[in-house]
């Protein structure tokens, strides 16, 4: 066994910094949301009338008024100083995809050598952070520093607590000097917007005398690995990558289908209920644990929330997962695709639209053939998904979760909607003029005696689906595990929004020419059925058949990243964006040179790891395995076994040659040529390296093998 690691070391080497302190009844209670300033702890610390301005913005999305900042400024810190916390962060989501902060002390010297606790009005609503050590896609440069952070009132600020302390954290957006958005949550915040604006107008129309308020609702599941800290470590490519750049198929993988939803091991549960008790009082409504399909692969899944709220949550939700880890000797690898061979993570976003007043938009009723507000809302999702196919496979676009989609495991890369049997046969008859209900529900019988009959929902579940109905929601399965779910949800946001109000229009249109409302109704539906039904398919997304039954019907197949990522700019894309305010043509034009560089350095870190592991590690391991087989003797079976190493020890050096010189290359100047470098290049030659590599793996020694193998990684809980 190689000493630097052994399989007993990382099932023994687990630690519990800090038991758990709370009982199940306690989170319940007492536990949920304690480290967040919820609207009834800021009410109560405010006067009547600084309340009722700050409620005009916090429900209304009313303008906040600036003369209230310092009154707000002052019960925040109250609470967060009697939580112990001791400094402050505005804390906000750069295009980097992950959550960036500062932290400054409420301690302010007196100059008498003293000290006050001070936190203005000024310093709640806006810092300035640099702008040019972020990705901005040219809209700063590194000469061009000024940067801003905005408070976002919508979204509670929130204690994060540590091992030395507590700081307050001040969710907030982040723009330019210049105005353009540098960040995730500020085009969330104008989609949801946009969205409102366009449903509060549709909804007049079907009666409601009040203009309500509409915004979009989130619940993202989150899939994960966990492996023993004790090997994360003696693999480099995990540490600088996130995924196995190497790795030989186990003979044992997720074949026997005995992992999913099995017993979860005691070691996990423990982690899993640490990190649940750290959500809680984050106010994040975690509801569902279980294992996944892959060995050593768990989900956890919140339920519904307001989507900007939500989207914050999510980031704090893979913090704790990483943090807890390492207290029970585990890392957790959000990475789409962490091992190859087995099933990658995704994270699901199950999304739909509500009112202020808990109507959800996209539920059916017990008679959704009748329930012309919900075919009207769901026939504009359909319209958005077909016409917008494009921006949905944009807003999942990167290296990483290339390695998942469309590998018998995920989505694939063709988006498509999944409307289940029952709602199908509606929208089916209703184009045809047929109406009424088809498919009927009923009972389930299970044909015991002693078992009750279940009601049998009318459309099965497809998990092959990208974009799904799952009763009263859209499950939008193509989202990446490591991503933030900002930018899906923009994109849901916008491209919805304009579905509806093209609907909203053509049923106004219908209305002033004397059509019945409900006729109306049915016409709209019925004829935007027809137009889009291309886009509803309930077969197996995985298949060979539907890729070619999707080319036929004229989808979209944007098979990597790259390719989806070269038509943003589209002038239909900008024009939309433009359009309802989400986003300029320069912010779109910006996030397009982040993704390519993002790409491009995601691959060429790769490529460059994956060269350092071969050179250093797996070349001398062959070699010095190769060297013992020598030195055995002229038996047989060293003879045989001396041949195959060192032929495959030659193919791997020579697979290493031209690696290298990709790696030395880059591609040109311009990133977009960088980027397509290395998916035309540098990819195919690390893939290259890799098979070598791994069935050198399959002869070599254990003893001279110098990395973790997959075996041990992912069976060791």
């Amino acid at each position: 066994m190689n000493q630097d690691f052994d399989v007993l070391t990382a099932a023994r080497h687990w630690r519990l910094d800090r038991p758990a302190s709370h009982t199940a009844t306690e989170v319940v209670s007492e536990l949920f949301a304690s480290d967040v300033l919820t609207s009834d702890q800021l009410r109560q610390r405010l006067s009547k009338s600084t309340w009722k301005s700050l409620r005009g913005t916090l429900e209304h999305g009313e303008p906040l008024n600036p003369a209230i900042a310092d009154t707000v400024a002052l019960a925040m810190k109250t609470w967060a100083m009697d939580k112990g916390a001791t400094h402050y962060t505005h804390w906000f989501q750069p295009l980097t995809g992950t959550t960036a902060e500062k932290h400054d002390s409420f301690l302010t010297p007196t100059g008498d050598g003293s000290a006050i606790a001070q936190f203005s009005g000024r310093e709640l609503i806006q810092a300035e952070p640099d702008a040019s050590s972020f990705p901005s896609g040219g809209l700063r440069a590194t000469f061009e520093a000024r940067g801003y952070t905005a408070w976002d009132p919508s979204s509670p600020a929130f204690i994060m607590r540590h091992q030395g302390g507590a700081t307050l954290c001040i969710p907030t957006a982040f723009a330019s000097w210049t105005g353009e958005a540098l960040d995730l949550k500020t085009p969330l915040l104008r989609s949801t917007e946009a969205l409102g604006r366009a449903a509060a107008r549709a909804l007049t129309l079907f009666g409601h005398t009040e203009t309500p308020r509409v915004g979009s609702t989130l619940g993202a599941e989150q899939e994960y690995f966990l492996i023993a800290e004790e090997y994360y470590y003696h693999r480099p490519d995990l540490v600088m990558t996130g995924r196995t750049l190497f790795g030989a198929k186990p003979p044992k993988g997720q074949e026997l289908e005995d992992h999913y939803f099995g017993a979860i091991p005691d070691r996990v549960l423990s982690f899993m209920t640490d990190a649940e008790h750290q959500m809680y009082a984050l106010g994040i409504p975690v509801k569902t644990r279980h294992n996944e399909v892959a060995p050593g692969q768990f989900e956890i899944a919140p339920i519904f929330e307001q989507s900007n709220v939500a989207a914050d949550h999510q980031q704090l939700m893979m913090g704790v997962l990483r943090n807890t880890a390492r207290k029970y000797g585990l890392v957790a690898l959000l990475h789409e695709k962490p091992f190859s061979g087995v099933n990658g993570s995704g994270k699901h976003c199950n999304w739909s639209m509500s009112t202020d007043i808990g109507l959800n938009l996209l539920e059916p009723g017990d008679t959704p053939h009748e329930n012309v507000q919900f075919l009207f809302f769901c026939a504009a999702v359909i319209k958005a998904v077909d016409l917008h196919q494009d921006l949905l496979r944009i807003s999942v676009a990167s290296a990483s979760n290339d390695h998942r989609l469309g590998a018998n495991e995920a989505p694939p890369a063709i988006i498509s909607i999944f409307l289940g049997d029952e709602l199908t046969d509606i929208l089916d008859r209703l184009a045809s003029g047929e109406g009424g209900r088809g498919t009927e529900a009923g009972l389930l019988g299970l044909g015991v005696g002693v078992l009750p009959h279940l009601p049998r929902h009318a459309g099965d579940r497809n998990r092959t689906s990208p974009f799904a109905f799952t009763g009263n929601k859209f499950e939008f399965r193509a989202v990446g595990s490591s991503q933030s779910i900002s930018m899906p949800i923009t994109v849901l946001n916008t491209i919805i929004a304009d579905g509806v109000e093209t609907l909203t229009h053509e049923l106004q249109t219908k209305l002033n020419g004397g059509v019945p409302f409900e006729t109306a109704v049915a016409d709209v539906v019925r004829e935007t059925y027809a137009q889009h039904k291309r886009i509803v398919f309930n077969g197996d997304g995985y298949s060979e058949a539907w890729h070619e039954e999707a080319a036929r019907r004229g989808l979209l197949n944007l098979r990597t990243a790259l390719d989806a990522i070269e038509v943003f700019t589209a002038d239909k894309n900008v024009a939309l964006f433009e359009r309802f305010g989400v986003l300029s043509r320069r912010e779109v034009e910006a996030r397009q040179e982040v993704m390519f560089d993002q790409y491009f350095k995601t691959v060429n870190i790769e490529g460059e790891t994956t060269e350092y592991i071969a050179q250093t590690m797996i070349l001398p391991a062959a070699l010095a395995y190769l060297r013992d087989l020598n030195a055995v003797g002229t038996n047989r079976a060293s003879q045989a076994l001396a041949a195959e190493v060192g032929l495959a020890t030659d193919e791997l050096y020579d697979a290493l040659q031209t690696l290298r010189e990709h790696n030395a290359a880059l591609g040109g100047e311009e990133v977009h040529d960088k980027a397509h470098h290395m998916r035309d290049r540098v990819l195919p030659a690390m893939l290259a390296v890799r098979e070598v590599a791994d069935r050198l793996e399959r002869v070599v020694s254990e003893q001279h093998w110098p990395l973790p193998t997959y075996r041990q990684m992912l069976f060791v809980k």
